[in-house]
Parts: structure tokens; sequence; C-alpha cells
């Protein structure tokens, strides 16, 4: 059976293979701590915070009506425990911006902008990103004109004011920004990625700068140069702390795709590709994003592979002017069932990471790989059911500032995805920390 999940303008198939019904499936194994149905309050549904056993529960499912539906991004989570994200369809049909309020009788769902398509935008696959006085920023891959938008969305009471940063037209100046976060340096410039257009049509790398009326772009590469180079990148970028940009394309290269490094100079940036995957022992298909440890190596993770597999994670270091490429754990899974968005490193180098069709019921799982010395123990947190549970992980684990892991689902619950949280034993809690960030 296929399954279809729309990506830019175009549909990416995925065989599922065992991975498709959402019917007759088993109840939740013994380790997995039950959910009690969400509670509809006020055309809202609160969620109680969970009690201080609780492994997993389901905050918040989506009706794809107002509220929005089919979440394809993960969450933000600010200071205070609030949760910001996105919903690819429901709204007018175009998708929506919400924010699950953290208060003390549990959370608070919150419509704050509903897509319109047109030169409003349509359909956000990435999460929104905060930024300075507390706006958040976004895309959406439609609407604006016709290949998506950059869109920043002002602080007040919801709903709140959307405007339009830049509208991607299908030309040379890029279209249809996908998943990627966008990175947003101390200067109010904005960078990110386009899955589409660009000079070769294979996508690009943009910078947006502050300006008076419209932000002004610029391209800062633009993919498909050459037969080697990488194309459709899917995930954002990544800075290190001399101003280079990292990234990974999810095709290109061997067919599988490419991690690339952009240099600046006075001359425009120049792109060097630092490993060209082969599906074999490395993986394939790098939709997620990279990040950057203390150290300053690289860590990543591929969605399929090797072979036939569930996909990779590996750790690139760098040395004398060259990146060493690692091979750290290999996922169990099929296809393309494995990490589709970028992974979070805590300081102890350890790896928290979603699936998207893994796990015991083939529906998506949250896991962590647990560094000891050189090597990585898996260590499953919890396995999707695929059903009142959510199906589907399309989502980045967020954490808030207790260590508890937050994301979405894009399918299950009453069929439009849901969002949850795992919690763990407090002493086992930890906050990633995010190391790459934009130069100033």
């Amino acid at each position: 059976m296929n399954y279809r999940l729309p990506v830019g303008f175009v549909t990416l198939l995925i065989a599922v293979a065992g991975c498709s019904g959402v019917a007759n499936l088993p109840s939740a194994p013994a380790n997995q701590v039950a959910f009690s149905p969400a509670v509809q309050a006020s055309g809202r549904t609160v969620r109680s915070h969970p009690s201080g056993s609780a492994s997993f529960q389901v905050v918040y499912t989506f009706q794809d009506s107002a509220d929005g539906g089919n979440p394809f991004a993960g969450l933000t989570a600010d200071s205070a425990g609030n949760l910001y994200g996105t919903t690819s369809s429901g709204g007018s049909g175009y998708g929506t911006a919400f924010e699950l309020k953290n208060t003390a009788k549990g959370y608070k769902y919150v419509v704050l902008h509903t897509f319109a398509s047109g030169s409003d935008g349509a359909n956000p696959y990435a999460r929104l990103m905060p930024g300075a006085g507390g706006k958040l920023y976004g895309t959406t891959v439609n609407g604006g004109g016709g290949a998506g938008t950059v869109f920043e969305l002002l602080p007040g009471k919801a709903p709140r004011t959307e405007r339009v940063l830049y509208a991607f037209t299908q030309s040379v100046q890029g279209a249809n920004p996908s998943a990627g976060d966008l990175t947003i340096d101390s200067n109010g410039a904005i960078y990110g990625t386009t899955q589409y257009g660009g000079a070769y049509g294979q996508g690009t790398v943009f910078k947006l700068s502050p300006a008076k009326g419209a932000d002004k772009e610029k391209v800062l590469y633009s993919f498909g140069a050459n037969s080697n180079d990488g194309t459709q990148p899917y995930a954002g970028v990544t800075f290190d702390r001399a101003g280079n940009i990292y990234g990974t394309t999810a095709l290109g290269g061997e067919g599988y795709g490419t991690v690339f490094e952009l240099t600046p100079s006075k001359s425009g940036w120049t792109e060097q590709i630092i490993h060209t995957f082969g599906n074999v022992s490395d993986g394939g298909t790098p939709y997620a994003g990279l990040s950057f440890d203390a150290q300053g190596n690289l860590f990543g993770a591929t969605t399929q592979g090797p072979g036939s597999g569930g996909g990779t994670f590996f750790e690139l270091t760098p040395s004398n002017g060259s990146w060493s490429f690692n091979t750290i754990y290999s996922l169990s899974g099929w296809g393309i069932s494995g990490e589709f968005r970028t992974a979070y490193l805590d300081p102890s180098d350890n790896i928290f990471g979603t699936t998207h069709c893994d796990g015991q019921y083939s529906s998506g799982s949250v896991y962590e790989l647990q560094r000891s010395g050189s090597t990585y123990n898996y260590v499953d947190l919890y396995d999707f059911t695929g059903g009142t549970d959510g199906q589907y992980v399309f989502s980045n684990p967020a954490f808030d500032s207790h260590g508890n892991i937050f994301g979405t689902t894009n399918v299950g619950g009453s069929g439009y995805g849901v969002v949850w949280e795992v919690r763990g034993s407090r002493q086992n809690r930890r906050a990633p920390r995010v190391i790459s960030s934009a130069p100033g």
C-alpha cells in the first residue's frame, strides 16, 4: 500500500509496507503508560499536566476544523513552557499557526493565525521560530507569489498580526521553502532554504535582510550547478562560530544526498561538498539537518539505509581543513522510515530523535541514543500505535525547561494528528544544548 505525503508542490511517494493502516492495532504494551482521551472545553482542548509517573500522553488532538490539522512540523517551546507550532491543513483549508499556552490548569489551545492562501501564504510545513521582541517566524510552502512565503507573527493577543516578509515565485530567487527551520541572527537577518527554484531549479540557500517595506532577499547558493552537486535541500542550515554555513540536501551527489559547507568571501559564497551519501554503510536521503557539539563536530541523520534499513546517525569530525565521516548508529526499519527532522544533542552528546514510520507498530517512535564512550545505546522512549496516540511523526523533539519532550504526529488521534508529550524520570531529564547560531 502507498501513503502519499505532499512535499512542496510535488508528492513524495512512500511505500508504506506494513505501516499503512490504523485499524485493529494492538493496545499499547505494558511499558507504555496509557493516556486518557482529550478534554473538550469551550471548543478548545485542554490537557491537564501529567502526573509524575506518566511517561507519555496526548496533549492535544487536532480536529481539522478551525484549529487546523495534519501538522508536518514539530514544536518550539519558550521559557514559560508555552508551545508553538503549525498545521498544514484546517483553518480555512490552508493551515494554521497555533500556541498551546501553559497554564495552571493545563495547556490551552489558541489559534495565532489562519492562512488564507493567495498573498497570505498556504500550507506551512516548518515549525515556528522565535525572534526578538516576541516575534515568531516561519514559512509556507505554497501561496505568496505562487511558491511559498517567509512570514512573521507580531506579538500581541490572538489572532496575531501576520506580515509576509518575502513571497517566492518559481524563479531563480528560489521556490517552495519546505520543512527547514529558519535561522535568525542578532541583526534580524533570516537564513533558510528552498527545495526548488534557484539558477538550476534544484533549490537554494537564501538570506533575508531587514529593510523598509519588504525584506530584501539574496540567494547565497543555487544547488544543481554540476552533476556532483546536491539538490533539493529539505532542512534548514546551521552556522559555525566563523560564520560558515552547513546543511544537507536530500538528493544529488550519488543520488542519496550530500552534506555541504558554504564559506563566505568578498565575491560571494563558495560551496564545498564534505560528504556524498551512497546508501552503503553511511545511509542515504538526509531530510534532517545538522547540529554542532561543543568540540565543533557535526551530527546528522539519514532517513534510509544502510541499503534498505531505517536510516543512520553520523558524525563529521573536522581535521586540518577536511572532515572525517563516521556512522555512529544504524536504525532498524525499512526504506525511508527513519529520521525526518533534526535531532538534538544534550551536553553529553546524547541524541534525542524521532522516526516517522519506525517503531514496534510502524507508526513512528521517540528515542534516545545514549553515548557510552565511542558507542551509542538505543533507548526506546515511545512507540506510536497509530490509534488515538497518533501516527507518523514528522516532528523534531522539543524540550521544555524540565527536559520533557514534545512533538506532533501527522495523522492518528481523530485522523488529523496530535500533540504529544514524553516525560522521563526526573533524574534522567536533560535539556539539549543548541550550539550553533547565526553570526551577528
